[in-house]
């Protein structure tokens, strides 16, 4: 057991079942959730909500929180208040909103190399060879947030539930998150905030924290090369270890289990010169604030 990882949570795991090829399913992730002395994670699907894979785990290993999800995509009809009652009433607790049909994440995917695409996109083409082709999703139409989005938001606040950003661009994220304020939404993260399709600079990450929102760091994105580990440790830094939330995004077949991809990035964060207690607070505790 790592002693940096008591009490951790995990906010954003790919295990599964699920349509694409996993490392790990739910009953192994939380096998190893126990092991590693951590408190819990977040099972993430981009097609449909986990909150009833989240229960059976919670019943089947009472010492692991699973946290159950939805992503705002085709699949569950894209931005839709009714998918998200729904998943509040089974015991979801977060909400993304589009990641693979967000119109932000397809500006990015056209100039990515077609040997390079995720397992994702690949699905996205064989079912438009077959005539069956999903709608890019944004959450701002004519520089305003549409009526589904709000509706959303307030279905957010009606159960209490975490709204995190995902893959939308710039614009809707600062519209999502002033209005999630206004609507008495508590609970915010901007997801990857070092991911290529939603790199966000250091000033616009302050503006966000500004509005009560939490920034995550995903092991992901700098260990398969998408931003550099100084960029992300310089991001943390200016940000301050309050409003950081670390995660992975990890499941992915050729990959490292979660929880290997939790403690290395401790470790980076040790290195870098944060104290154990700022590390626990960024892969612990504010992520408990959070979920519990």
């Amino acid at each position: 057991m790592n002693k940096l990882l008591k009490g951790a949570y995990d906010l954003h795991i790919h295990s599964a079942p699920d349509l694409l090829p996993r490392k790990m399913d739910d009953l192994e992730m939380a096998q190893r959730v126990i092991a590693a002395g951590m408190k819990g994670f977040a099972m993430k699907s981009h097609y449909f909500c986990t909150a009833e894979r989240a229960a059976i785990v919670r019943k089947l290993y009472p010492a692991c929180n699973a946290i159950g999800t939805i992503s705002l995509n085709s699949s569950v009809g894209g931005i839709n208040p009714f998918a998200v009652d729904m998943a509040g009433r089974a015991g979801a607790k977060l909400v993304w909103f589009p990641t693979v049909d967000s119109a932000n994440e397809a500006v990015h995917l056209a100039s990515a190399p077609a040997g390079k695409l995720p397992f994702w996109a690949k699905i996205k083409l064989d079912m438009k060879a077959e005539g069956i082709e999903a709608p890019l999703l944004s959450a701002v139409k004519d520089g305003k947030l549409t009526d589904n989005a709000v509706a959303v938001l307030d279905v957010i606040a009606k159960y209490n539930m975490i709204l995190a950003t995902a893959h939308v661009s710039h614009e809707e994220t600062f519209a999502l998150v002033k209005a999630a304020k206004e609507r008495k939404v508590e609970r915010v993260i901007i997801t990857h905030v070092d991911f290529p399709s939603t790199f966000y600079e250091i000033e616009d990450q302050k503006k966000l924290v500004a509005m009560g929102a939490f920034v995550e760091h995903c092991y992901t994105t700098p260990a398969t090369e998408k931003t550099t580990w100084e960029i992300a440790i310089a991001q943390i830094k200016a940000i301050g270890p309050s409003c950081v939330i670390i995660g992975t995004d990890l499941g992915q077949p050729a990959a490292i289990y979660p929880d290997e991809g939790m403690a290395i990035y401790a470790e980076k964060l040790l290195a870098a010169g944060f104290s154990e207690k700022n590390v626990v607070t960024m892969i612990a505790t504010n992520s408990a604030s959070l979920v519990e």
